[in-house]
């Protein structure tokens, strides 16, 4: 019995000191967590995505308590998330409402270039084709299809379609950024939701070579520069640019690109004045790019069609709701 008994008790009394031991080594050498943490960490999304530079959303939530790094990196979170991180770390943010979203600046897909070789590596990414003679398809700037931005979005909002571009779901991009930082070809940028008109080639050769290796590429003839109400059009390196800050939306640029390298998701639109609710407060037509309305102070005013470029700046300066967009 003893020789049972007595390896019984030194266990138990040698597990009890073990315990004894953890528990005051778990309260001397405690890590005192800054509550501030905890609770940023409670109102960040979980999405653990990477996009503001930490690793994950508790890596970031130290970062700000401890490094004092901007409170406005969280893209999934946006300015909501923002204004709370602000409150509780007892400071302000100026942080934009506006969306930021993930598009591909590409058309060059199966049906618009073609292919120079046939990869048979087994590692079939954007990636390894890059490094290989830059990639398979005619054109050296185009997306490659392979989906190393797909396998990096963590919310399933980029995939590669049947004809082998990437394509981006708006409505489920977290403006992450990890599509943009993952494509080798640098060809997915990020850019407001609400700015519907879009450059969609990444291409820098001259005309002629781009439009051969790309039916939609754009040859910087400079068309859509000429036609832009506000200036906002710029053509560097062969490449049309649009600044988002300029941009309103009218879509012009669209329809005179002689490639469609210019993708507008806008309705044609003109501003019709609502006679009855027109005061003549003449906040319209100040606000006009194009100088489409005429009307003197306290006169009902008119729009000029043929100037109109349906932009909707007036509808949004008129307060009385005098102006209605129209779709032609």
């Amino acid at each position: 019995m003893e020789a049972v008994l007595i390896p019984a008790i030194v266990l138990g009394v040698t597990g009890l000191a073990m315990g004894l031991f953890l528990a005051f080594a778990s309260i001397k050498f405690e890590v005192q967590v800054d509550p501030k943490i905890e609770a940023i960490g409670g109102i960040l999304p979980g999405a653990n995505c990477g996009g503001c530079g930490f690793p994950g959303c508790s890596g970031y939530a130290a970062a700000i308590v401890e490094e004092g790094v901007p409170m406005s990196l969280c893209a999934p979170g946006g300015a909501s998330v923002a204004a709370k991180i602000g409150e509780i770390m007892g400071a302000s943010v100026d942080v934009s409402s506006e969306k930021i979203v993930a598009r591909v600046l590409c058309q060059g897909d199966n049906t618009r270039t073609t292919k120079i070789y046939d990869f048979e590596g087994e590692l079939q990414t954007c990636a390894a084709m890059t490094l290989y003679a830059g990639g398979d398809k005619s054109c050296a700037y185009s997306c490659l299809g392979h989906g190393d931005c797909e396998k990096v979005c963590p919310v399933d909002a980029i995939k590669v379609n049947k004809r082998g571009i990437a394509e981006v779901d708006e409505d489920k991009c977290i403006s992450c950024g990890l599509c943009q930082k993952a494509c080798p070809k640098s060809v997915i940028a990020m850019l407001p939701k609400n700015k519907k008109v879009t450059v969609t080639c990444s291409s820098k050769d001259k005309g002629a070579v781009a439009k051969k290796a790309c039916t939609t590429a754009c040859i910087g003839c400079g068309i859509c520069a000429k036609n832009c109400p506000v200036d906002a059009i710029t053509v560097e390196n062969n490449l049309a640019k649009i600044d988002p800050a300029k941009c309103i939306s009218c879509g012009i640029c669209a329809t005179k690109c002689p490639t469609k390298a210019i993708v507008s998701d806008i309705e044609p639109r003109k501003a019709e004045i609502i006679e009855d609710n027109c005061i003549g407060c003449t906040a319209c037509a100040r606000k006009c790019p194009v100088s489409a309305i005429e009307g003197a102070v306290k006169e009902k005013h008119h729009v000029i069609t043929d100037k109109c470029v349906g932009c909707g700046i007036c509808f949004d300066a008129c307060k009385f709701k005098a102006i209605k967009m129209n779709v032609v």
